[in-house]
């Protein structure tokens, strides 16, 4: 049996991330160390000060690496209230890509790679990135395209390739690089992740991409790999099982996105409803006309549908089941609901709405994007219909 109603501790959790959110991090919104590539490393530092003071730093690791260990469920609670601004995550360093990486290293990591990158990842030291994504004709929402190679040398494997739009690399201390996975002979082994500094010769960022969304910090990035060595011992789980290790990171990371995007579509729908209830027009207030008021009302459906949708895959998630199925289809559901949302609170505050004297309009800007990344509605949709035609 499914319980929608949180547990007092979910409860209690959510509350504090609702106060750290609206007393602490709401107020750095007007910072001007927000850029188009991101908050700077400077701010982001800043606020996960304030946010290890609050006990919030990394709240879904396990304890021995400083979290709470929550369950998907409690996930759930906690990052919806931190997305309620886009700064939330960043402070609890819950954000993409860092927050998907910690996940996955901590799945399968080995204990010298955890102390090596789980645990400083987790503390709020340096960042990471994800590397698979690759321009045409590489990887992008077909994984089985991937292009770059690593070549067996001994005790290393040697690294080449480009990508691109790799969330965060700029500044990155680490990366978890996606490689198809050649023998000294020059067999395909079938693609691996690897371990790797960003500091050390054969890693080039070729440049820093100018994108619709603003908030990731460092941007999404370019870059190449040449000749990069990579020991073997930092092959990430074995070598030529990267596709079902990324499945382990990409089920739960699509609904870590679903709930901070939902916190922030939130914020934009309150933000819009209280204009709707101050502005007056045509002699009543904007939310008494029936078009503005039906809009507001249908975020409210949107909202709350997005909101079960995330919490029945979290529930699916801690049965211990894959939730693929589940995982896709909140994805597309969510990505498009907040989309929506977004939206129409800029209708409703009209030019106000396309200002950015208010948060509503960057929110609006950076919710697009999640209708792309982590896999575009139609790929999703494609492999839904996958499954209906082998049924």
């Amino acid at each position: 049996m499914i319980d929608f109603e949180p547990t007092s501790e979910q409860q209690a959790l959510a509350a504090r991330v609702r106060d750290f959110v609206r007393d602490v991090v709401i107020p750095y919104e007007a910072d001007a160390r927000r850029t188009a590539h991101g908050p700077t490393e400077a701010l982001r530092q800043e606020l996960i000060g304030h946010a290890r003071a609050a006990g919030l730093l990394s709240i879904h690791v396990s304890r021995e690496y400083g979290g709470l260990g929550l369950d998907h469920r409690g996930v759930a609670v906690a990052f919806e209230e931190a997305g309620y601004s886009m700064l939330g995550p960043v402070a609890m360093n819950i954000a993409a890509p860092d927050e998907g990486n910690m996940h996955m290293l901590d799945l399968i990591a080995t204990d010298v790679q955890k102390e090596r990158y789980l645990r400083p990842l987790a503390a709020g030291g340096g960042r990471s990135c994800f590397c698979m994504t690759e321009p045409p004709p590489g990887a992008g929402s077909d994984p089985g395209a991937l292009s770059a190679t690593a070549r067996e040398d001994g005790d290393e494997f040697i690294i080449d390739g480009r990508k691109w739009m790799i969330t965060g690399f700029d500044g990155a201390a680490f990366a978890i690089i996606m490689a198809r996975t050649l023998s000294s002979s020059g067999d395909d082994l079938g693609a691996s992740m690897f371990l790797s500094p960003l500091d050390v010769p054969g890693v080039r960022l070729v440049r820093v991409l100018e994108t619709i969304d603003s908030s990731f910090t460092g941007g999404h990035a370019e870059l190449e790999f040449e000749g990069l060595r990579v020991p073997r011992d930092m092959v990430l789980g074995e070598v030529g099982e990267g596709f079902r290790y990324a499945q382990v990171r990409l089920a739960p990371a699509r609904l870590t996105h679903c709930m901070r995007w939902l916190g922030a579509a939130r914020r934009a729908h309150d933000i819009a409803t209280a204009y709707a209830r101050e502005r007056e027009a045509f002699g009543q207030r904007l939310i008494d006309h029936e078009g503005v008021g039906f809009m507001l009302a249908d975020n409210e459906i949107d909202l709350q549908q997005a909101r079960l949708a995330i919490w029945h895959t979290a529930w699916v998630l801690d049965q211990g089941r894959r939730a693929n199925r589940e995982s896709s289809m909140a994805k597309v559901f969510c990505a498009e609901a907040v989309w929506r949302v977004a939206d129409r609170a800029v209708q409703v505050m009209g030019a106000t709405g396309l200002s950015e004297d208010n948060e509503v309009c960057r929110i609006f800007r950076d919710i697009r994007a999640f209708r792309v990344y982590d896999g575009p509605s139609e790929v999703h949709r494609w492999s839904l219909a996958r499954r209906l035609g082998r049924a």
